[in-house]
């Protein structure tokens, strides 16, 4: 999957912040602007990983879930 995001960095005392304002949880630090950018990159991947897998799960649930039709 893939996918464009906007990321936010920051130099916040010695360190770069990053963030991803629309992927909650998608935010890192580094030493420099290029590590919080390969950590950033590292958190969204991951991030969008377990969201496929959750889904996937989720997906199943459904499948196997009966619902009475409504009266």
């Amino acid at each position: 999957m893939e996918g464009i995001f906007t990321a936010i960095f920051e130099k916040v005392d010695d360190w770069y912040i990053g963030y991803v304002e629309e992927l909650p949880g998608a935010n890192t630090q580094g030493k420099t602007l290029e590590e919080a950018r390969e950590n950033l990159h590292e958190a969204i991947e991951l991030i969008l990983l377990s969201n496929r897998e959750l889904a996937e799960k989720a997906r199943k649930i459904c499948k196997d879930l009966e619902v009475p039709p409504p009266k």
